[in-house]
């Protein structure tokens, strides 16, 4: 935890892309107590604004030297750059919060969602990890159901929005719908192929196993977040034309029975879950309305017939918000004394 203070000055690394910009808007939103606030990006974004709540930004760039004085790093801009300028900001004094894959497998550093394993913040040697946008909204889901029945198998599918990989990609999206509703076929350059209209079932690169590194993430994220390599986790990651927020379909086996009713019941008193499961009605999980929300909206539940324990549902989250932005500014407030009763004060103002 950080020293206490009235403000904290904060610094955020990749403020012009879509996490960075959605990171300075959360901040603002959440009353996060900042004193001093830096938007870095690479020399090609020096001098653009971005916006922080009713105050506008000059970026600037980010190089050494450029974390004096700052308490809080939050790092949005690739793994690259967070190996090049995580351990300076440390060395600086800062504490970095880190959305890039560039330490979450790393032994000494925690790989945090603060719903399942906050406990584990105070173990960092200055650097904390922020899992992957998929992983996050998984974990959140089934935390209440692991503590209660112990997961021994996952069985994921997920349907990711083209946000996850960036403006540009929500661009050629919407290029692309514009282009076959007039006749003419785009052609692709974020993605392999044509994504309007298209679902690919790629993200990421192969690797040997003929697994993709965002499913072996899943994988591996997944049994460090809830502290048990013996879960057995399977991936299938496919990217779909939706501009915003993830949706998953996740099949669980327990080592104990928990039945639907129970199931539906710990989720309706969990940290950062809404339930939407009531299908009778029409009513469950949606990208349109996860979009902007904070919590993981969790619907669909039934039991799997083909195994004795066993569980489906449907987790849909905004990516950009619980799955990268939201993540880490729950961690800062966490790093912060009283932050976790501040943030939560100024979400239900927010919602209410």
């Amino acid at each position: 935890m950080l020293e206490k203070k009235e403000k904290y000055n904060v610094a955020v690394v990749g403020a012009t892309g879509a996490v960075g910009q959605e990171m300075l808007s959360i901040l603002a939103e959440r009353d996060f107590p900042v004193g001093e606030i830096k938007a870095f990006a690479s020399e090609r974004s020096v001098g653009k604004e971005v916006e922080f709540g009713r105050r506008t930004l000059k970026v600037e760039l980010l190089g050494d030297g450029a974390f004096a004085g700052i308490d809080i790093a939050l790092f949005s801009a690739g793994a690259a750059r967070s190996k090049e300028f995580g351990p300076k900001a440390v060395a600086a004094g800062a504490v970095v919060v880190d959305n890039s894959s560039a330490f979450r497998m790393d032994d000494d550093i925690p790989l945090i969602v603060p719903e399942v394993n906050r406990a584990a913040i105070p173990d960092h040697p200055g650097i904390i990890a922020n899992p992957n946008c998929s992983t996050i909204q998984m974990v959140v889901a089934l935390k209440p159901i692991h503590d209660v029945a112990r997961i021994k198998r996952i069985v994921v599918a997920t349907y990711q929005a083209v946000s996850g990989a960036g403006g540009r990609a929500m661009e050629e999206l919407l290029e692309q719908v514009k282009a076959v509703g007039d006749f003419r076929f785009p052609s692709p350059e974020v993605f392999p192929h044509q994504i309007a209209f298209n679902v690919i079932p790629h993200i990421d690169v192969f690797l040997d196993n003929g697994y993709t590194k965002e499913e072996m993430k899943m994988v591996n994220e997944t049994r460090k977040i809830f502290g048990d390599d013996t879960i057995r986790v399977s991936a299938t990651c496919v990217r779909v034309p939706v501009f915003r927020a993830h949706s998953e379909s996740v099949n669980m086996e327990t080592e104990k029975k928990i039945t639907v009713e129970q199931a539906r019941e710990l989720l309706a008193f969990a940290e950062g879950v809404t339930v939407y499961d009531h299908p009778e009605d029409l009513i469950y999980p949606m990208p349109f309305e996860a979009s902007g929300h904070d919590d993981v909206l969790v619907g669909r539940l039934r039991e799997d017939p083909s195994v004795d324990n066993g569980l489906d549902l449907w987790v849909v989250s905004d990516n950009l918000r619980k799955g990268a932005a939201l993540n880490a500014i729950q961690i800062a407030e966490e790093l912060i004394p009283d932050g976790r009763a501040h943030g939560n004060a100024a979400a239900e103002r927010a919602q209410g």
